[in-house]
């Protein structure tokens, strides 16, 4: 006779505790909310960077300090024509507009941020340059002097 005897019963294993199951589930919804970036601006201009063979990323800390104009064909061209445009925000507009635009948005900035802000000038590659020199004759009379333009990496070609 054994001492140790198993009790009387199927074996089954216990269940999972799946009480806490909701509060991971609303941790991780609630990380995802903070943590994601929602893009903050629908293109309304196809722009398709032009080649780079140097580049520099762009700090994260600095990304809050951008003020984006787009350039390029628009997509709806039955409703903005076949002409190159820009779109400054959500908004399409001309030339004459980016000035007040860029002031404005960096009276958003806070103060310390202001003079660090740049312009970032993301144009389609088909694009004349006589627009980017009609923007940046805009800015200059804004004082926006710190100009970035966007590119895509290509390979070195030798």
């Amino acid at each position: 006779m054994s001492k140790f005897r198993k009790k009387g019963g199927s074996g089954d294993a216990p269940g999972i505790n799946t009480a806490s199951l909701p509060d991971i589930v609303f941790m991780l919804l609630f990380f995802f909310m903070v943590a994601t970036r929602m893009r903050e601006v629908t293109l309304q201009v196809k722009v398709t960077k032009p080649g780079a063979t140097q580049s520099v990323k762009i700090a994260s800390e600095d990304r809050n300090k951008i003020i984006s104009v787009y350039v390029g064909q628009p997509t709806k061209a039955n409703l903005y024509g076949s002409a190159p445009r820009m779109q400054l925000n959500d908004v399409i507009a001309d030339v004459k507009d980016v000035g007040p635009f860029v002031l404005e948005e960096m009276n958003r900035l806070p103060e310390a941020d202001r003079k660090k802000a740049f312009v970032s000038i993301k144009a389609d590659e088909e694009i004349s340059t006589g627009i980017i020199t009609d923007i940046k004759e805009a800015l200059r009379d804004v004082d926006a002097l710190k100009i970035q333009y966007g590119t895509r990496k290509t390979a070195v070609l030798y």
